[in-house]
């Protein structure tokens, strides 16, 4: 079936392009940035690629950069009372973000 939708879909994009339909989109001639997606089961790669285009993340995603800040501004943080609540925030969001992950590794 992939192989049919494949061949059409190549067709299209070679008929675009005679047509002049392709020229000027943006990003043309730019590098494609690939993003590592190792930890993405592939039946899910699609659909991330296509919310990450849509500037969209998945939660897991969000939960990472979140955590990252956390660790960052207890690193930068001298107050102990301040450093205490990053600390809590930061056990909370980590053990959101496992959650995450042992659902999808259940899978």
């Amino acid at each position: 079936m992939f192989g049919k939708l494949t061949q059409i879909a190549e067709s299209k994009i070679r008929e675009a392009i005679q047509k002049g339909e392709l020229k000027n989109l943006p990003g043309a001639g730019k590098r494609i940035k690939i993003d590592n997606m190792l930890f993405v089961p592939a039946e899910d790669r699609l659909a991330y690629t296509i919310l990450k285009n849509a500037g969209l993340a998945p939660n897991e995603v969000l939960l990472k950069k979140e955590m990252e800040t956390l660790q960052n501004s207890i690193n930068d943080c001298t107050e102990m009372d301040v450093k205490d609540s990053l600390k809590k925030r930061l056990e909370q969001t980590t053990i959101r973000y496992r959650i995450i992950m042992e659902k999808r590794l259940r899978r």
